[in-house]
């Protein structure tokens, strides 16, 4: 089956793809001893989770559901982190995590007693915030003035630390390792004290490790320097870098408008099935399309509800389009499943599997009673 002859609106997973990111986080977990984990919040296509499982340690999870996701479908280390944790869940919580970290010292106070008379094992740890990061947009800033996220060093409680395994830190998103290294001195300027008494430390997310042009040996070079200096065990959990560029979102052509330039109304939302798009903003890219302008024929791309800001973005092309064309849509493997969603009853696309040797499979198919459960 050719692509363009796919059901739309399609998420396609290409496993090939998705392989050679993983056998990158493997070289740098062979290469430095680290553990890295799978971001859920990122990620979730549960159907990839075997394959993952074969390369990464486990999963982060976020949540009660996610942290079950993790157990029931890879089956390895489950690291859980939440800014505070709902008590009515935590007892189930616990029968899932190897490692729980803690957003405050007022939440480990509350609830270490309940991981202390777990009959599991669980090593639980500490988030802090160096209040230094280099995103530009606060949304995804956790070191924001105000940020909810992490402990601060002005209201850390060293005598509080018994119990205590482990820091994490998350101030990363899409960056490379020169942001780390960056970062590394403020936490090691601000925490470094309190590293050396620690058995590991979580350097969070964000790592755009698999992208082209990240640079992994100053990546090595972090992870060996904390691991020599504090005797540290260390733990990554990237979710964009393990399914980047390696999903695409094919979507059709329903109808062409014209108010004041040409628009193409398409079977697929950005409101619904890439929010990220309105949200960070960014203009995902589609193969044959290109700036406006570039090509002779310019359009707005806009989804299929009601929302007037569901648009896409301004793409040009090569041909017109018309009603029934097909439109790629590239790097829609994370934060497009896990945030989307039925707004206006618009149904979820597919989620689909390619590779080589087996060519492109069906995994699911949503409907209307998938619209109709989540709403009483």
């Amino acid at each position: 089956m050719n692509i363009k002859e796919l059901p739309t609106p399609s998420y396609v997973v290409d496993e090939n793809l998705l392989r050679r990111n993983l056998e990158i986080l493997q070289s740098v977990q062979e290469r430095t001893g680290c553990k890295i984990l799978l971001a859920l919040k990122g990620f979730s296509m549960h159907a990839v989770f075997p394959l993952v499982g074969q390369y990464l340690k486990g999963i982060a999870a976020s949540s009660l559901f996610e942290a079950r996701l993790g157990v029931a479908e890879m089956g390895k280390e489950v690291h859980v982190y939440s800014p505070a944790y709902i008590e009515e869940e935590f007892d189930e919580l616990l029968g899932y995590c190897d490692h729980m970290v803690f957003n405050s010292f007022d939440q480990w106070r509350k609830f270490k007693d309940k991981v202390k008379n777990h009959p599991g094992h669980i090593e639980c740890g500490i988030r802090v915030n160096p209040e230094y990061s280099e995103i530009a947009t606060d949304i995804y800033n956790p070191c924001y003035q105000n940020s909810r996220l992490g402990v601060t060093l002005a209201n850390f409680r060293p005598e509080e630390l018994e119990g205590i395994a482990g820091l994490h830190f998350h101030t990363l998103c899409e960056q490379n390792s020169d942001t780390l290294e960056r970062t590394l001195k403020v936490v090691e300027e601000k925490f470094g004290e309190h590293l050396r008494k620690m058995k590991w430390l979580n350097l969070g997310g964000g790592h755009h490790i698999t992208r082209p042009d990240y640079d992994i040996e100053t990546l090595v070079r972090c992870i060996l320097h904390l691991q020599e200096k504090y005797g540290v065990e260390i733990y990554l959990e990237p979710g964009e870098a393990i399914a980047l560029n390696t999903g695409f979102l094919v979507t059709k052509v329903l109808d062409i408008v014209d108010n004041g330039m040409k628009i193409a109304l398409l079977d697929a939302s950005a409101a619904c099935h890439m929010p990220d798009v309105l949200e960070m903003p960014y203009r995902p890219a589609i193969i044959n399309g290109g700036e406006p302008g570039e090509h002779p024929y310019t359009y707005r791309l806009g989804g299929n509800t009601c929302l007037a800001g569901d648009v896409i973005g301004d793409y040009s092309f090569a041909e017109p389009l018309k009603p029934g064309d097909k439109l790629i849509f590239c790097d829609m493997a994370h934060y497009t499943m896990v945030k989307n969603n039925m707004f206006n009853g618009v149904n979820l696309p597919n989620i689909m599997l390619y590779n080589e040797e087996e060519g492109f499979k069906l995994i699911r198919r949503f409907g209307y009673e998938d619209f109709k459960n989540r709403l009483s």
